[in-house]
């Protein structure tokens, strides 16, 4: 295994709550499916029209609301 770094994130309640459950009901830990979607992401393994058609989009609007909170 590879050194590992840390990836900090501050999610609303409901996005926690949906990487919580999700792995709670997967019997996966929140911290493996980030590492696996990042090791894709990173690898091409997904290009961007596979993934989901807005996701992007919707990462962008967030990205904005939180700009304009401060």
């Amino acid at each position: 295994m590879t050194e590992r770094q840390a990836l900090h994130a501050y999610l609303g309640e409901e996005a926690h709550s949906g990487w919580q459950s999700f792995a709670e009901e997967h019997g996966v830990s929140a911290t493996s499916l980030c590492e696996v979607i990042g090791i894709d992401l990173g690898a091409a393994a997904i290009s961007d029209d596979d993934i989901f058609p807005d996701l992007v989009k919707r990462a962008r609007k967030i990205d904005a609301q939180r700009r304009r909170r401060g």
